[in-house]
Formats: structure tokens, C-alpha cells, sequence
């Protein structure tokens, strides 16, 4: 099982700050098609979002370990 924050206008589209999906393993590209599954409401925004993992910024072929803490940031805009 892996818990998954969300901010902003990604939680609001999912309808939470905690996304919890069945998780054994595997790298950011595969927990990113995922979170796609589970939640399609956020779809459009996942390429487009930062994951960290761990703490950090994670690119798409960093391994992602079941209970890991990860956080998906989307993308902010701001002036």
C-alpha cells in the first residue's frame, strides 16, 4: 500500500489530500500510470506534476518502494 499526498488543484480534483493505492513496487512512470487508474480525475495533471519521494524530486526512473512517502506537487502558477 502506498499514501500519496496531493496539493492545491490536484486534491481538489481528487476530492482529497491522501491518495491510498495498492503499491508492491516500481519506478515514478508506473506509479504515475497508477495514481492515473485510481484516481482519473487527476489524469490530465500527472505529467505535468513533480513527484518527490523520500523528500526529493524524483525523475520518472527513480524507484518508487511500497510505503515510501511520496508527494505529487502540480504545477503552480503565480505572479
Amino acid at each position: 500500500m502506498l499514501s500519496i499526498s496531493l496539493f492545491a488543484g490536484m486534491a481538489e480534483a481528487a476530492g482529497c489530500r491522501q491518495l491510498r493505492i495498492g503499491w508492491d513496487g516500481g519506478t515514478v512512470a508506473d506509479l504515475r500510470a497508477a495514481v492515473a487508474v485510481a484516481c482519473p480525475a487527476i489524469e490530465p495533471l500527472l505529467s505535468r506534476s513533480a513527484v518527490a519521494v523520500g523528500g526529493r524530486y524524483a525523475s520518472n526512473d527513480d524507484t518508487v518502494v511500497a510505503g515510501a512517502d511520496v508527494a505529487i506537487i502540480p504545477p503552480v502558477s503565480g505572479g
